[in-house]
Order: structure tokens, then sequence, then C-alpha cells
């Protein structure tokens, strides 16, 4: 099987954006269903609130919606753009949380036929993580976001992040390797 033709994939992307531009309902419906989930995970790793992180992107989606228009083609890919709005969206969150005193409350009820036990592991799992990423620098946790959150390959990543890929992946490796060491070492509070 042939590889896909890469200026055949930047010129469908050019279409996709042309008629989103124009207010496409079928356009901006698949900009929208083939980025949320990747733009949820990512911003969810980088807050650790599901709940949030579902706003947030909602959020990420309105404001595409908004400035749709005044998007201009510059090589790189429309999920870029994409990226950069929930990245601002995250340091804004962070900023606020981070001056704002507040006690958790999780206000998530669990569907009465689930698992409470298998509840309570994904959302330990998931804080664990979360707590684990933020001993990360901010270069790592950007890349781990992108990466495995986001779903977007190395060169993808270099290009939202503005580095080399080799910088990608070495900023990766590092990465790794600290949150294994943290993850298995029991290094959390």
């Amino acid at each position: 099987m042939l590889a896909p033709d890469r200026g055949c994939q930047v010129q469908d992307e050019r279409d996709l954006l042309r008629r989103a531009q124009d207010r496409d309902p079928a356009a901006l419906t698949q900009i929208y269903e083939e980025n949320f989930d990747r733009i949820y995970r990512y911003i969810l790793l980088k807050i650790g609130d599901r709940v949030e992180a579902e706003d947030m992107t909602q959020q990420v989606f309105l404001n595409v919606l908004r400035s749709i228009s005044s998007y201009r083609w510059r090589g790189m890919p429309f999920t870029s753009w994409l990226y950069r709005i929930a990245h601002n969206l995250v340091v804004d969150y962070l900023r606020k949380k981070s001056r704002q005193p507040t006690v958790a409350i999780d206000e998530t009820v669990p569907a009465p036929a689930s698992d409470p036990q298998q509840i309570a592991e994904q959302k330990l799992g998931i804080e664990e993580l979360a707590r684990a990423t933020g001993r990360l620098t901010a270069a790592q946790q950007e890349v781990i976001s992108l990466r495995f959150a986001g779903g977007l390959s190395i060169a993808e990543v270099a290009k939202v992040m503005g580095k080399s890929e080799n910088a990608v992946k070495a900023l990766q490796h590092s990465a790794i390797l600290a949150l294994r060491r943290t993850l298995s070492g029991g290094m959390l509070p």
C-alpha cells in the first residue's frame, strides 16, 4: 500500500479550510469531529480535570468558529493553529487557578452500572499522571501532551513548538525517563 501523497493531503486540508472560512457547516463539523478528541486529551493531560477539559475543548472550537475567517495558510498544519489556541487557554486557566485558592470538589457521579473500583483506579491513574507530568520542565510537558495526548507526530510537534525534530526527540526521551522514574519510584506525594 502506498503512503498518501502529502501534497494531496495539504490540498485537501486547504480546501477544507476554505470551505470552513465560507461557513460551510459540513467543513466546520469535519474539523470539529477530526480534532475534538486530540485537543481534549491534550488539555486533560495539562490540567488533570475532566470537566474543565471538556469546557476548555469546547471553548477552543468556539474560538475557531469565531476566528476561522482570519486564519491564513502558512505552510503549517492547521492542527498547529488549534493546539496554539488550546495552549493559550490552558495557560490562562493555570494562571487564574494559581491566583485563586480553591478546594477541589469532584462533582462527577458514576453511572449506576459502572464498577466503582474501576472508576477509582482510572481517576487515580489520570491524577497520578497529571502530578507526574507536573514535575517535568515546561518544554517536556508540552512534548508529552502534544505527542501522546494530542497524537501528533514528531514533525508536527516540532512545527507547533518551533523546535527541530531532534530537539523534540530529545525532550520526549528525557521526559519519558523522568516519568518512568517518578511513576515507578513512588515519588509522588
